[in-house]
């Protein structure tokens, strides 16, 4: 049964969140228990909980088969994402022969405040590039990045990364033939309404958070970046 100690989440929601765990861990697999079974051990009406079976459905987790019942799909295997010294998104996607893509979501320009100005090594209130971007393997959005470039050394890098689809490529265009990753940091957070729909996750999805920072080979900060991964499709590998 349900706590109703989780005030705010509707109660279709909180099945829902419940049965997809049942189906990660692997307790739940094959063929799930009627509307009226589960509804009984969850103390919820049939409606409550066929709405949580569409909304697993809609994920992709769950199949309706006529005459059949409701049935659990296989989970897609994820795909492994290294994280190192040289973290490239296409090389990491091709060398699992998926065909890498990235998209521009949008691009302003924004000042750099204290975090960033440190970051960044300038000063606070210099003029930044902010890229929002979506990459995909096969045409699924796997990955939504935040990412700031100094205006002054990259003033062409949002033209750049729209024609080509590759930060890596956008910055060759600006006279940067390599750089490296001095650090990345981990944590895992609720999707926000935007990326949620950019990513296909359900509304209280979960994604890890990576924020990084890109060097140039003489230790210069070129990029700050956040980057938003869909748990769902992919697993961080970081080798040592």
């Amino acid at each position: 049964m349900l706590d109703d100690r989780s005030g705010g989440i509707a109660r279709w929601r909180r099945v829902a969140d419940a049965l997809r765990q049942e189906i990660a861990d692997g307790s739940l697999i094959d063929r799930i228990p009627p509307e009226s079974r589960l509804a009984q051990r969850f103390g919820v009406n049939r409606h409550t909980v066929r709405r949580a079976i569409a909304a697993l459905a809609d994920e992709g987790l769950l199949r309706a088969e006529q005459g059949r019942g409701t049935f659990v799909n296989r989970p897609a295997e994820r795909l492994a994402y290294p994280v190192g010294a040289r973290t490239r998104f296409s090389e990491n996607i091709a060398r699992q022969q998926r065909e890498p893509g990235g998209r521009l979501i949008k691009a302003d320009q924004v000042t750099a405040d204290a975090r960033l100005a440190s970051i960044l090594e300038c000063r606070v209130g210099a003029p930044l590039h902010r890229l929002e971007t979506l990459h995909v393997a096969d045409g699924v959005p796997l990955s939504v990045s935040t990412s700031w470039f100094l205006l002054e050394r990259f003033p062409n890098i949002v033209q750049d990364y729209a024609e080509s689809g590759s930060i890596t490529r956008a910055l060759e265009a600006a006279g940067l033939s390599d750089y490296r990753r001095r650090e990345t940091r981990l944590t895992a957070e609720r999707a926000t309404p935007n990326d949620a729909q950019a990513l296909s996750l359900s509304p209280d999805g979960l994604v890890m958070v990576a924020r990084a920072v890109d060097i140039d080979l003489e230790n210069r900060p070129i990029q700050a970046l956040r980057t938003r991964f869909s748990a769902d499709w992919i697993e961080l590998v970081f080798r040592h």
